[in-house]
């Protein structure tokens, strides 16, 4: 999974755009700008509760075309005291997404020292510095952090196991007679094990019983160890919003192309890999890292969104906009907190919006200091 979504020459987010229409898939800030905003709005409550610090690492993971964090730029740059504080630090592996973040930020690399040594990159949308960086440990400690997570976690590499006579049994890609690729179960137990034992001691012994396959993600709970040291140490939080379970997950791993499903093993490299991120999972692992961490969700997309005052927003944003500009917002609305079909629909049948709304959760990690975040209360 990890090979076919990041081989640094033919993995699929590496060589191409895959966000929005004209890709494979389309994701929340892709969808309308009120996401990215209501994101800006909850990191700016983080901060007020943080004791607005005068210096804080804003991270992003796998920031895609960069378009969440320009609208929240854009969205907080009337409040100075807050993006004067920013360190924008943008966690992303592929070449092409970053020159794609760097425009949508309308980024400028500024020359320290003049002599073209030392670069530094502004982002001209409210100001504030931009560095990149393959991995989260590369991003500097030392500051208090907020971490958003968006879409992120499903893309990470998921092992499944299949129940067998012999026991939990990990499924395994082979090659066949006739050089296709197959699944096959393996015939001993397999590092991923240990994952597997300890996703089961957090689960009721009935929610497993009745599973006869198990995915567990051993990157998200790594992932989420090392986010929640970060808080713990530095203060601060993180945000993730992804489409999954508050639970144990079966068996999710899925492939999309131009915006529809196929055979998992079919070209790999030429489609997306996502699976169901387990929030149970993340929860358990970021609250075994330290006393000083406190997990609040997972709720819906559309109760996040709806409590941070995505209602007002899209009203006044109706009050001064032309007739097609107003179908984009409702539009834009009903996918991000609506559930199913939207009513209001009057267009061709397939173009019909989807809600995401109750699809998506969202959790935030913080450090117990800060309090309950806005608007997990």
């Amino acid at each position: 999974m990890e090979e076919v979504l990041t081989n640094p020459k033919f993995g699929f987010y590496i060589s191409r755009d895959v966000f929005g229409t004209e890709g494979d898939f389309i994701t929340s800030p892709e969808v309308s700008q009120m996401f990215g905003e209501m994101v800006g709005v909850w990191a700016m409550c983080l901060w007020e509760q943080m004791g607005r610090p005068k210096q804080v690492n804003l991270v992003e993971l796998g920031p895609g075309r960069g378009t969440l964090m320009a609208d929240l730029l854009r969205g907080a740059s009337k409040f100075k005291s807050f993006t004067e504080s920013l360190h924008v630090h943008l966690v992303e592996c592929s070449p092409m997404l970053q020159k794609l973040q760097h425009h949508n930020l309308k980024c400028l690399d500024e020359d320290v020292n003049g002599d073209g040594v030392e670069k530094r990159t502004i982002s001209t949308l409210a100001g504030t510095l931009v560095s990149w960086h393959a991995l989260l440990e590369q991003v500097p400690s030392g500051l208090p952090s907020i971490i958003i997570a968006h879409e992120f976690y499903d893309a990470l590499p998921v092992h499944q196991f299949q129940r067998a006579s012999r026991g939990w049994c990990e499924k395994m890609v082979d090659v066949s007679e006739d050089s296709m690729f197959r699944f096959v179960l393996s015939p001993q137990p397999t590092p991923a094990t240990l994952y597997l034992m300890k996703r089961c001691k957090w689960a009721a012994p009935e929610e497993i019983e009745k599973l006869s396959h198990i995915e567990v993600c051993p990157k998200a709970m790594d992932l989420t160890h090392a986010i929640a040291d970060r808080i713990s140490c530095d203060g601060g939080g993180a945000l993730i919003i992804d489409y999954g379970l508050n639970g144990v997950v079966s068996d999710s791993l899925q492939a999309i192309r131009k915006h529809k499903f196929i055979n998992i093993l079919d070209n790999p490299g030429s489609a997306d890999l996502s699976a169901y991120v387990d929030f149970a999972s993340i929860r358990h692992s970021a609250e075994e890292v330290s006393a000083d961490i406190s997990v609040h969700g997972p709720i819906t997309q559309s109760q996040f969104l709806g409590a941070l005052g995505i209602n007002f927003r899209v009203e006044s944003l109706l009050q001064n906009c032309t007739d097609e500009q107003a179908d984009s917002l409702r539009t834009g609305y009903w996918r991000l907190v609506g559930e199913g079909e939207a009513p209001f629909w009057e267009g061709p049948d397939e173009q019909v919006p989807i809600g995401m709304g109750t699809r998506y959760l969202a959790m935030a990690i913080v450090n117990t200091k800060q309090g309950v975040p806005v608007p997990f209360q």
